[in-house]
Parts: structure tokens; sequence; C-alpha cells
């Protein structure tokens, strides 16, 4: 909670999907990915129109009474509501818990998955209290999914991979792609307090779609060993994604690529965000890729199964179910 110097505007590189030159994509991204480990995402064929209905039918669910979210409160399977201060992201300079409520939606489960971690089924409102929001919100997975498989192909060809090599069963053929729906509070953040609307934090997976609204609040930092922190803000950009990397990629490229540490500072306006992350699947092993070692540069980190991680991950920055089960 020590002294904080002024933010500065960070500056990011613009990556267009639909740009037939596929080199200079290449080159975009990875210049983005050794630098920021974030850049905007345009041209990326998800509609504005179908992204405002999106945001209108998240608000319309974080608009209901408390009583009402927390029927849907995410049960095992992590899936469902997270009320204000369930999670917590970074402990050692947090006073509490984070000043947002969220939602967390899932792929739906089959049968071959059911019985795995964050695979299990989705909570769902009633469609007679939110009507279509259901199917607003899986045709919005489906879309988000295709941009980020696109995006994947780019950032293997940026590796050195052929452009299909996380198009796998074990990694995006079957993936841990989780929607998040996100309200932050009307508060005003205070780092010297440890008050946040999200702690700072990387991203656990492979990479992270965010659509946002236009109310500032997001911050990066890119040196995060530095003394003090230097912390960025990202200004929203009308119809793009703010892309970031996870910590499974950075780990996957042995380092070549950066997951980068964020956060969100409330300016006293509310604010509302979609978050689509995509995990490599549950079973998929994440060792050093071959073109990311040498004898001069040996993997730094063991092979891991992903659900080892994301499951411990995960219980390290969310409440333990049985706290609302005493109240």
């Amino acid at each position: 909670m020590g002294k904080e110097i002024p933010q500065t505007q960070a500056i990011l590189n613009c990556i267009d999907l639909s740009n037939p030159n596929i080199d200079h994509n290449v080159d975009l991204l990875k210049q983005s990915c050794t630098d920021s480990g974030f850049f905007y995402l345009i041209n990326h064929g998800i509609s504005q129109d179908f992204m405002d209905e999106v945001f209108a039918q998240s608000n319309t669910f974080f608009t209901l009474p408390l009583n009402e979210k927390m029927k849907l409160l995410r049960n095992d399977s992590h899936k469902g509501y997270t009320p204000v201060l369930d999670e917590i992201l970074d402990p050692q300079n947090q006073l509490h818990g984070d000043y947002k409520e969220g939602y967390y939606i899932g792929v739906e489960d089959n049968d071959s998955l059911h019985h795995k971690p964050f695979y299990g089924p989705n909570q769902w409102p009633a469609s007679d209290v939110l009507p279509g929001w259901r199917e607003t919100m899986e045709e919005y997975q489906r879309r988000a999914l295709e941009v980020g498989k696109a995006l994947a192909r780019i950032i293997a060809l940026a590796l050195g991979l052929d452009a299909n090599f996380f198009d796998k069963p074990e990694t995006l053929r079957e993936p841990i792609a989780i929607l998040r729906l996100l309200h932050y509070q009307d508060k005003v953040s205070d780092p010297s307090q440890g008050l946040y609307a999200a702690g700072a934090h990387t991203d656990y997976g492979l990479i992270t779609l965010l659509a946002t609204d236009d109310v500032q609040g997001l911050q990066i930092c890119k040196n995060k060993d530095a003394k003090p922190q230097i912390w960025e803000d990202v200004t929203p950009l009308k119809g793009a994604f703010i892309v970031n990397l996870g910590d499974m990629l950075e780990r996957w490229s042995n380092c070549t690529f950066k997951s980068t540490l964020h956060r969100v500072i409330g300016n006293g306006q509310e604010r509302y965000s979609i978050a689509y992350f995509l995990e490599p699947g549950h079973d998929c092993l994440v060792e050093c890729l071959p073109t990311c070692k040498s004898d001069e540069n040996p993997p730094k980190f063991p092979p891991i199964y992903y659900r080892d991680y994301f499951s411990q991950r995960f219980k390290e920055t969310h409440a333990d179910l049985h706290v609302y089960s005493k109240q």
C-alpha cells in the first residue's frame, strides 16, 4: 500500500483481424506480446449492435434485487453469480475483496466432460425473469470462441509454430472457455488504503478478450518488479476488444511472451465490462514450446496439467462457498 507515482497513458498496438496481411499482424502481435502483453483487436467480426445487446442483457441481470441474484450463487462447477467482495486478487495489498460483482458462464457441458471440474452445468436466470438472456449469452460465447481461435492462430505463428498448433482437443477444441459479466460499484478506489475495484493480478490462462463500456478504470503495469510500480491507464476503444495474455501462455512460451499485471481503479462511476477467458482444456499438459527453448535458454517451468493449475489459482482468489451458506 505504498505511495504511487502519477499514472500515465498506455500506448497499445491495434491489430486488425480482417487484415489479409498475416505477416503484418504476426509482427504487430509479437511486438505487443513482448512489450506490454496488451493490445486492441478491431474488426473481429462481432457487430456493435450485438455487443450493445450483450451489455444491455448484462445490465438487466445486475439490476435484479440481491436476493434474486443470490439464488444463482456460483456452484461447485464455478458457474453463476459472484457477489461484491467475493474475489480478492491481491491479498497482500487489498483491505478486502474487489468492489465488483460478476457472473460466470462456461461452455455448456456434455456427457463426456460433465465429470471434470469447470465443465459442469451453467446456471441461468429464469426465462420469465430475464427473457432471451440465456440465448444472448450462449450466442456471444460461440462468437467469442471463434474470435479467440482466430487470434490463437496468429499467436502460434508469432511463436514460430504451425498456425493450427493450438487447435487440438486438449487445447482449443475442448477449452475451458469462460464468459464473465462484470459490474463495478460506484466507489472511488484508494490504493493507499488497499481499496480497489479489482486488485492487481495477472490472468490465469491463454488469452482474455475484454469488452468494456466507456468508463475508464483499467490500468496495466509493464514491470511488476519496479519500485515503485508504474501504472498506465488503458483507454476504452469503441468496438474493440482489449486483449491480454495469461500466465499459461507466458509459461508455455518460456517467458517469451508476457502476462502483464493489471487492475481496475474506480472513479466513483459504475462500470460494466465483459471478459472472455480462453483457457487450455482440462487435460492439456502445458510444457515449454519447442520454439521457445534452447541449450542457452532451457525451460524455466516444469510441465503441469492445466486442471491442476487452474483449480489452485481459482481457490486462491475466490471466497469459499461455505461463507455464504453460513450467512
